[in-house]
């Protein structure tokens, strides 16, 4: 797996009398600087878009589940909106990591209350400061649920 792929890396869950243990050991943590958690305050809120050209995430769902929207950065100052954006749910009973590269934007929303996302970076908050690209959350409009 190239840093420069997005990827989703599969965890397991282990169940016996004692409780429960869910895992992802194939994540290489090393090339990560800090982490951090993200809660939104109530179920359907959107934070969007956020990228990076430089610096690599790693999103972790620990408690409910998000739908979680990747797309390439063409340009930092006009991206591309015609580019297509991978959608991905992540769900905190499905145990996985997905691996978010640099030059790549990120946005997601809580579907269930209570939703926590835990995020692996591999920049300092110093070293983000000047890797920062923000755009409105339906520059990508992304987040209308299939009805299957």
């Amino acid at each position: 797996m190239s840093r420069d792929e997005i990827s989703l890396i599969q965890g397991k869950n282990y169940v016996d009398d004692r409780g429960s243990l869910l895992f992802v050991n194939e994540l290489d943590l090393s090339s990560y600087r800090r982490f951090y958690v993200i809660e939104n305050h109530s179920r359907n809120f959107i934070r969007a878009w956020h990228g990076h050209m430089r610096e690599r995430k790693v999103f972790v769902p620990i408690e409910g589940s998000f739908l979680v929207g990747i797309v390439p950065l063409t340009s930092v100052d006009n991206p591309e909106k015609n580019v297509e954006v991978r959608r991905t749910v992540l769900t905190a009973g499905n145990p996985m990591a997905l691996v978010i590269p640099a030059g790549h934007a990120n946005g997601l929303m809580g579907l269930s209350e209570n939703a926590k996302l835990l995020v692996f970076s591999s920049s300092t908050t110093a070293e983000s400061q000047d890797d920062d690209f923000r755009y409105p959350y339906d520059y990508w409009d992304i987040w209308t649920i299939e009805n299957r």
